[in-house]
């Protein structure tokens, strides 16, 4: 019974895997932000461009 309470508390898969799901977590939390960035900055040239246009 002890074997098992020891190998059961070196056991770290557990920790990688959650470590990995964070990191991968935070990788998409930035590729949304800079998306949305990039997207409201389109959005806005765009906006320029058709009232540059609309006013010749």
């Amino acid at each position: 019974m002890s074997s098992i309470f020891s190998r059961f508390m070196n056991d770290e898969s557990g920790a990688t895997a959650i470590e990995y799901g964070l990191i991968a977590a935070l990788i998409s939390v930035a590729l949304i932000t800079g998306a949305t960035a990039l997207g409201n900055a389109l959005d806005n040239k765009f906006d320029d461009l058709a009232t540059t246009l609309n006013a010749t």
